[in-house]
């Protein structure tokens, strides 16, 4: 399986190395083909911006 670089960044934003993610409306489908394929992916919280962009960052509790 070949990694992305979302794939390390996720991993970091779970481990609290980084507090969050900004991801370009060009770059979504990249993001997602990481997102997608993790089991904890709901606790990626996304906000999204004018403009396309979306800053994501982990929650531990989910809703």
């Amino acid at each position: 399986m070949v990694m992305n670089n979302y794939d390390e960044l996720l991993e970091q934003l779970k481990a609290n190395e980084i507090s969050e993610i900004e991801v370009s409306h060009e770059d979504f489908l990249t993001f997602r083909e990481s997102w997608i394929k993790r089991e904890d992916r709901m606790h990626f919280v996304g906000e999204a911006h004018l403009g396309g962009s979306i800053t994501y960052r982990w929650q531990e509790e989910i809703a």
